[in-house]
């Protein structure tokens, strides 16, 4: 079969511009609004997206006090408990959501992802992060944030004990034999006891094998670091790419890493995230994007950069260039993009704010459908992804429209699908379904998998 497109569809309550609230056609109270996500789901799944994907943080989106009331992203509700929810209005969309290993302990995550992976039917993902955001910290602990690098081993081993958990019961482990009285085989459960530097975990999970075997990985490895876990465990990859030049060299370090792990390319989807404005020509697609921006008020722009380079800028002129600014331990890859765009004919905080607000350093596409789907294929053909997460500006404008006019263009291609291919995550993503690390040495062979 032809390689086909893989698309995310990051869900947001109002829209990825910081302003979509604001707009005359979008969901204003989207975040109590549950009707509003099975809409935007449903609306995913007739354009046959691959996965809802939901981001999450703990802690209430953060901006100076002039302009803390402008801000829409302060209180949304939960991702994990939305998309289970969500499952029983869909049927083969993934379901894909945040967990941090900062915040959550192996056993609790592995526990409730294997069981909405069963209650969807083998549609679920999980979004592995380690929070690099200090607020998050303070509403947990009173000890300081680990540093970047304590917290990707702690991450690191969480995963371990995560997917080894996963691997507690053969598939065949429940014969649930009325007439002997037995329920379970117990040679095929197996306790797991890891003992390792951050986690002491007994196991086994109280949790079935899930219809997957385990739920897909997803992550969003920027850093040296991150990049490394990614390719050791990740099997989608959600990336922030500006250029296409930054993304074929993202996609080259990656897929070379994934080498020396001793995986198969194809076992890890990246997907750079996306924002596309588009209309049936390029003028009524400008004026879209255009009045989205007119939307912006400075202060909550400059408030959006400061969150993201961890330096507060209130109070610098806005049509200055950006100052100089410290090196930031805890967020560097989004912060490192900026400062580069500060350097490129050294724009101002208002141009940088505005480029910033419109796809928060994701690629921006505004034209026409053939214009868009020209500009997504020179990506997927030339080695810089393997598809697109989705960051519609707006909800639900900005979906239907990509549903509407991009979705037909690529399927008149041959670059995306006119069916789902399967009926679980995996399957339409077209990743390997793993290997129980406790299977006998021969299916480890045959299946060209490691537990």
């Amino acid at each position: 079969m032809a390689r086909t497109m893989k698309l995310g569809l990051f869900i947001r309550p109002c829209g990825h511009h910081i302003a979509s609230w604001r707009h005359p056609k979008a969901q204003a109270d989207a975040g109590v609004n549950f009707q509003h996500f099975i809409e935007m789901a449903r609306t995913a799944e007739r354009g046959l997206f691959d996965m809802l994907f939901s981001a999450d943080s703990n802690t209430v989106w953060t901006a100076s006090e002039s302009a803390i009331e402008r801000v829409h992203y302060v209180a949304w509700m939960e991702p994990y408990t939305l998309l289970s929810a969500l499952s029983g209005f869909t049927k083969n969309i993934g379901l894909v959501c945040t967990a941090s290993t900062s915040f959550e302990q192996p056993y609790s995550v592995a526990r409730k992802f294997a069981t909405l992976d069963i209650i969807s039917g083998g549609r679920c993902g999980w979004n592995v992060v380690t929070s690099g955001n200090e607020t998050e910290a303070q509403n947990f602990s009173k000890e300081p944030h680990l540093p970047k690098k304590e917290r990707y081993k702690r991450g690191r081993e969480f995963v371990d004990v995560v997917r080894a958990l996963w691997d507690s019961w053969d598939e065949d482990a429940f014969v649930r034999d009325k007439e002997s009285g037995i329920f379970f085989d117990r040679s095929k459960m197996h306790e797991l006891n890891h003992h390792g530097q951050f986690y002491n975990v007994r196991g086994p999970l109280n949790v079935a094998r899930s219809p997957q075997g385990h739920p897909v990985i997803v992550q969003a490895g920027a850093s040296d670091d991150g990049r490394e876990l990614s390719a050791e465990t990740a099997e989608v990859l959600f990336a922030a790419s500006d250029t296409i030049e930054h993304a074929r060299e993202y996609y080259a370090d990656i897929k070379g890493r994934m080498t020396r792990h001793g995986r198969p390319h194809d076992d890890l989807k990246i997907l750079p995230g996306l924002s596309v404005t588009v209309a049936p020509t390029r003028a009524e697609a400008e004026e879209k994007f255009h009045a989205l921006q007119e939307l912006l008020h400075p202060e909550l722009g400059l408030a959006l950069l400061s969150r993201r380079l961890g330096f507060d800028l209130t109070g610098y002129p806005l049509d200055q260039p950006m100052p100089p600014l410290p090196e930031n331990n805890v967020i560097s890859s989004r912060s490192d993009m900026i400062t580069a765009w500060s350097k490129d004919g050294a724009p101002t905080l208002r141009q940088l704010i505005q480029r910033f607000a419109s796809s928060r350093g994701h690629y921006s596409i505004v034209g026409t459908p053939t214009e868009v789907v020209d500009e997504m294929a020179r990506w997927f053909t030339t080695g810089a992804c393997d598809g697109f997460n989705v960051l519609p500006s707006y909800y639900p404008g900005g979906l239907d429209d990509f549903v509407d006019m991009v979705v037909p263009e690529l399927q008149r291609r041959g670059l995306f699908r006119t069916a789902y291919e399967g009926a679980t995550l995996r399957e339409n993503m077209g990743l390997p379904r793993p290997v129980s690390r406790y299977a006998a040495p021969e299916r480890k062979s045959a299946s060209g998998a490691s537990g």
